[in-house]
């Protein structure tokens, strides 16, 4: 289930998963089921727990929580696209101050995954960062790691699904338009050219 990974590891990639990756088939099929405001919480419980690995090296730097709560005023319509997308892009900018593969991989993880707010093609973008993460730190017994992580992605997922109206008050309108799901376009898309 790992060969992808298992040779992205020996070329050296900087990211160890996509969306072609076997492990992440059960995970896309739902992620292209819902709605965008499901996502967007989904990706906030997700990008919570990412900022809390960060804090616990880099406890002094408050631009992950900033973006967090910043693009949380995004999603319900408080502030504009321009003010979160400046806190996102210095998330990533992160990567480019610090020497450490895992961390690189964490900061990008929290950038996608912020940036599920914009567009839901971003989510995945979270977990195949936080995943290469994941391997980075445990490269002798990672699977059983990324197999639990991608469990829990799937339960908290199914969760947001659920509860996405009984979980916060106001949304931006662009989260209030029903509009299809973006990772669906691109899978279909994706089947088309086959």
């Amino acid at each position: 289930m790992y060969d992808d990974v298992e040779l992205k590891i020996k070329r050296k990639n900087k990211v160890l998963f996509t969306r072609d990756s076997l492990c992440l088939q059960e995970l896309l099929k739902l992620i292209r089921l819902q709605t965008h405001k499901t996502l967007v919480l989904w990706a906030f419980c997700c990008v919570e727990e990412v900022i809390k690995i960060y804090n616990g090296k880099y406890q002094d730097d408050f631009r992950p929580t900033i973006a967090y709560e910043t693009c949380k005023k995004w999603a319900s319509g408080e502030i504009k696209m321009k003010e979160a997308k400046r806190c996102i892009l210095e998330c990533h900018s992160i990567a480019k101050e610090i020497d450490d593969d895992y961390y690189i991989a964490i900061c990008h993880a929290i950038g996608q995954g912020l940036s599920t707010v914009h567009v839901e093609t971003h989510a995945i973008g979270l977990v195949m960062y936080e995943l290469t993460a994941i391997v980075l730190k445990n490269r002798d017994n990672y699977e059983e790691k990324v197999n639990d992580k991608i469990r829990w992605y799937i339960k908290t997922l199914k969760y947001f699904a659920d509860n996405v109206d009984n979980t916060q008050d106001k949304w931006a309108s662009f989260l209030e338009k029903d509009i299809p799901n973006k990772e669906m376009i691109l899978y279909n898309k994706k089947l088309l050219v086959k």
